[in-house]
């Protein structure tokens, strides 16, 4: 009888074919029929167990002969295997006959690793092979420093150290015979013992060793280069050799400043900076005889550091130095420069020595106006601002004893800062500065005008540097004024006097002839010099200084008496005006020319009413050349 398969071979056989097992192990309860079973000596049942196996189909069938011969095999070779490495991992420990190094880290950049005859510092925790701890410079606090080598380590830390790289980790494993031998080490070593350290490297030098300078970043204009004795301004980030910071400009917020080259600094930091270039980043290492040496510094620079700075730098001047000036552009023409007591406008940007930004007439929007060699600016910019041309850009590097000096200003410009202004003249003029006059004439000129001709002009306006102000041809007309009455600026007004019809002009007018210190809003700066070119189109000749009416013919002797219409003896204002503007319109007499008739009337008037009572009588009329006093009447 076979007996059914039961549990497993129903579930392995519930699987799809590629995830069956290849064997599985069946149970099958039969029952006895013995009279010991009757008896109850024996269980009624007995179980019977067989292993079954996968076949071609993915059917289960009992093991063959040679198939359970196969699986005894198998397993007599797994478990001879488990009692080999029981017995291996139990087997007493086999001397060493030289040291044995396992790396544990090693950084993906080494740089240096240590020979014989180099100064190392390190950190170890000492073990032996059971990890029980013997010694520690952690526990101490400190790195072990030392010379590999020497003699002043045992003989097999002497082997580990070299070639070791710094931020490197080595576990070394040291027989005794390299260690401390049959003698052990007091009661902290016992004899022949083995000796584990677990080493991590920090610091390697040698006595040889001088400043390493590795330059990463170099600008593509270097107009000068750090030598002794100047004084500099730059940005570091200070480390040890396995990359602990120990010190940075940055988190200051302030650069270091100091003299190069005069024992201001350490040794290495000296020599590290010379040759150096605004801009220029460079990695200066030092060994510790050129840093703080034996004794460190503080708590933050171990004794024996090498020490590891990365340093930009920012500024670079010499106490000897004046100013440099670079002429970037010129005007095509340039036919006056700028001298001491002359009031200019300009514009600037103003930046460090690195680049950095402090600030900018441009930004907002309105020129720097001051006067130049008297001291009302920084005297780096008095003297860089000498002998200049209108429209000239030019830059202007002032080193900081002139300029801000050691305190800088505000919180842009720090203290000691070499400035550089990139400047744009716009015009400059002196306050002894008369009207300038270039002109071309007509070559028939048979009249030249004068005060209180009634004159009509086109004109074009601009600022020095050739901005635009305005244009009479923009209004499509002329600009009709009388000389001498004030309607323009005075500048203007002596430069149209003395003009031909169809003459041309350019007018240059310094501030204090024109619009002066404040300008018209929106439209001319304040002190602004001013360009005009004026053509003169017509002039219509005024009457004499102080007259607003003149006779053309004789006078009338009868004269109170004509205008005396009514014959009340007494003349009113519709008479008198009546009266003038015929004389006006008969060519007997003129008013004065570019004035309003009736104002002018009202004025006459005016000035015949003594009394001012609304009337002139024969006892207040009076002509021009019988008053005493000037007044603009007959």
């Amino acid at each position: 009888m076979i007996p059914e398969p039961e549990g497993n071979v129903r579930l392995a056989e519930a699987l799809p074919l590629v995830q069956r097992p290849a064997c599985v192990t069946t149970s099958t309860n039969l029952r006895r029929g013995s009279a010991a079973a009757l008896r109850g000596t024996r269980p009624p049942f007995r179980i019977t167990r067989e292993i079954l196996c996968k076949n071609a189909e993915g059917s289960y069938r009992p093991l063959s002969e040679n198939g359970w011969k196969m699986l005894q095999l198998t397993m007599r070779m797994i478990f001879f295997a488990f009692l080999v490495t029981l017995v291996a991992c139990n087997a007493p420990p086999v001397p060493l006959d030289d040291i044995v190094i396992e790396k544990t880290f090693t950084p993906e950049r080494c740089d240096r690793a240590v020979k014989s005859g180099d100064f190392v510092r390190y950190h170890y925790n000492g073990m032996f092979p059971d990890g029980k701890k013997f010694d520690s410079s952690y526990d101490r606090g400190t790195t072990y420093n030392v010379f590999v080598g020497r003699k002043q380590l045992i003989a097999g830390m002497d082997k580990a150290l070299v070639g070791m790289c710094v931020n490197e980790r080595r576990l070394v494993k040291i027989p005794p015979q390299l260690a401390y031998g049959k003698d052990g080490y007091g009661d902290i070593i016992p004899p022949e013992s083995i000796l584990h350290f677990d080493v991590l490297l920090l610091d390697v030098w040698n006595a040889d060793d001088k400043a390493q300078i590795q330059t990463y970043h170099k600008p593509e204009k270097c107009g000068r280069i750090v030598q002794v004795s100047d004084y500099v301004r730059y940005h570091y980030n200070g480390t040890l050799l396995d990359g602990t910071l120990f010190d940075s400009s940055h988190t200051r917020m302030r650069t270091y400043d100091t003299y190069v080259g005069i024992g201001w600094l350490i040794a290495g930091m000296d020599q590290g900076l010379l040759g150096m270039c605004v801009g220029e980043r460079r990695i200066i290492t030092m060994p510790p005889s050129l840093g703080y040496g034996e004794h460190g510094d503080g708590s933050d620079i171990p004794p024996q550091a090498s020490l590891v700075f990365d340093v930009v730098l920012l500024d670079l001047h010499n106490p000897k130095d004046e100013i440099a000036v670079e002429v970037q552009s010129l005007p095509d023409s340039c036919t006056r420069k700028s001298v001491e007591g002359d009031f200019m406008r300009y514009h600037y940007n103003g930046t460090l020595l690195d680049g950095t930004f402090f600030d900018s007439s441009y930004s907002r929007n309105r020129t720097y106006d001051t006067y130049i060699g008297k001291g009302y600016v920084i005297a780096g910019m008095d003297q860089g601002l000498l002998g200049v041309c209108v429209r000239e850009r030019r830059r202007i590097t002032i080193p900081p004893h002139l300029a801000y000096g050691e305190e800088g200003t505000g919180t842009k410009i720090p203290g000691s800062a070499v400035l550089v202004f990139d400047v744009h003249i716009i015009d400059f003029h002196n306050p002894s500065d008369k009207v300038e006059i270039t002109s071309v004439k007509p070559e028939k000129c048979s009249y030249t005008t004068k005060r209180g001709d009634f004159i009509k002009y086109h004109y074009n306006a601009t600022l020095m540097d050739g901005t635009y102000i305005d244009s009479s041809h923009s209004y499509g007309k002329t600009y009709d004024v009388v000389l001498g009455a004030g309607q323009v600026i005075p500048g203007m007004e002596q430069g149209l006097l003395e003009m031909c019809v169809g003459e041309k002009r350019t007018l240059v007018v310094p501030p204090h002839l024109g619009y002066g210190e404040r300008g018209v809003d929106g439209e001319v700066p304040g002190s602004a010099v001013l360009v005009f070119d004026i053509e003169l189109v017509n002039v219509e000749e005024g009457l004499p200084d102080g007259y607003m009416f003149v006779w053309n013919d004789d006078v009338s002797p009868d004269l109170f008496s004509e205008m005396d219409r009514n014959k009340d003896l007494e003349v009113d204002t519709t008479e008198f005006s009546d009266y003038i503007l015929r004389q006006v319109n008969d060519g007997k007499g003129r008013l004065a020319p570019g004035f309003d008739p009736h104002r002018i009337i009202e004025n006459m008037y005016s000035n015949q009413d003594r009394n001012k009572d609304g009337r002139i009588t024969a006892d207040e009329f009076k002509l021009k050349a019988d008053e005493a006093s000037t007044h603009d009447e007959l």
